[in-house]
């Protein structure tokens, strides 16, 4: 989707080395958009649809027409219905335009966007089963391209025994590589950090058993709803 077939063993690879020196557990996920947010053409279209009367009157007003057209739709009984045609038209090209991912993305304020994307990564944290390692020390990175998020999760175990701020840094790093493109090496830097700190409180026991698998989980779009 986003990384190439090297990259995703790089990544792997990461992993299985980090995991190595830890009784925890790291799972990687990357998602194209957290949310498919379908609302956004159709409340758009809809507003500049609905919009058109009163820019109509706003530029009549301008060009000092409204005289001209004060009593218009009275003596016009068509007029109106070619308006709500004109609207309705309006609003079918409207909408497959702003479904065009960069646009639509650009309409979506950055605060839902986050939103959002928080929102997808807790629910990837249980669904990938997380919160289910023996010792709770499980930590997920989580990846939202559109976006541009990125989440670290971690469960109780490790999370008690961290400072605040701890995973912000780690997030912080990768962000900058996000947007450079580097989403691979932003993995890689971000796995080696959360698996240093797994190392130092959770170091490997020769009972340890791997909960969890080691590939980048890699959602598609369609099957974010």
């Amino acid at each position: 989707m986003f990384l190439s077939e090297t990259d995703k063993q790089r990544i792997s690879a990461a992993i299985k080395k980090a995991e190595s020196k830890t009784t925890g557990e790291l799972v990687t996920v990357i998602v194209h958009s957290s949310d498919a947010y379908r609302y956004i053409p159709l409340l758009w279209a809809s507003l500049i649809a609905l919009s058109l009367p009163a820019l109509i009157y706003l530029l009549w007003l301008w060009t000092g027409q409204l005289g001209e057209h004060a009593n218009w739709g009275h003596h016009h009984p068509y007029d109106m219905a070619y308006l709500f045609i004109f609207q309705i038209a309006i609003f079918v090209l409207l909408v497959p335009l702003f479904l065009w991912q960069p646009l639509k993305m650009r309409l979506i304020p950055r605060s839902v966007k986050h939103l959002r994307a928080s929102r997808f990564a807790y629910e990837q944290f249980f669904a990938q089963g997380l919160h289910l390692t023996k010792r709770r020390n499980g930590i997920l990175i989580y990846v939202s391209v559109a976006e541009r998020f990125v989440e670290i999760l971690a469960d109780k175990g490790i999370n008690d025994q961290v400072e605040e701020g701890y995973w912000d840094e780690i997030i912080n790093r990768f962000v900058l590589r996000v947007k450079e493109g580097r989403i691979a090496d932003g993995f890689i830097a971000a796995i080696e950090s959360c698996g240093a700190v797994l190392a130092q409180h959770f170091p490997q026991t020769p009972d340890d058993i791997d909960e969890l698998p080691n590939h980048l989980v890699e959602i598609e779009p369609g099957l974010i709803s």
